[in-house]
């Protein structure tokens, strides 16, 4: 139906190729594409088509999240879930992976961001949701929530 989950520690097939693990996000959906969606994939992510040959075990954590992001575009989503793309990841690759989030959602595909950074993700988010035990503490635009004193206080020590 459209909705892909990209799981939180990436989950790739590590004695699998890159091009292999890409492939296997359009087995079921987005299998007549498969060649146009792996070249805007290649495109979005240029390092991967430097190491299309290479076993998705060997790659550095970020280029492994980039495999694994690559993977759920792959399936043509509708709905894009993306959980913690930002964890294990250098400060530097974390702001990479913000800006690419951000490039994809511009590509008009809808993401649906869990992730514990707050702030980023408010930096990029059009609405947010905190949710604390189960139920939703505190909801609307990402702009308005980045500016809640509540927010701050509660959720961020600020």
């Amino acid at each position: 139906m459209g909705l892909i989950h990209v799981p939180e520690g990436r989950k790739l097939f590590p004695n699998l190729t890159v091009k292999d693990n890409l492939e296997l996000g359009s087995y079921r959906r987005g299998k007549s594409e498969r060649q146009k969606n792996l070249d805007e994939v290649l495109a979005i992510f240029p390092k991967l088509a430097e190491r299309i040959g290479q076993q998705a075990g060997t790659l550095s954590g970020g280029e492994q999240q980039m495999v694994a992001i690559g993977r759920g575009l792959m399936g043509n989503p509708k709905l894009l879930i993306l959980d913690e793309p930002s964890l294990g990841l250098s400060p530097l690759l974390v702001e990479q992976m913000f800006e690419l989030i951000k490039r994809i959602n511009q590509q008009g595909i809808t993401i649906l961001l869990v992730e514990q950074n707050v702030m980023q993700s408010l930096n990029i988010a059009s609405r947010a949701y905190v949710i604390e035990e189960g139920t939703i503490a505190i909801s609307g635009e990402a702009k308005a929530l980045r500016d809640n004193a509540e927010l701050k206080k509660s959720y961020l020590g600020l």
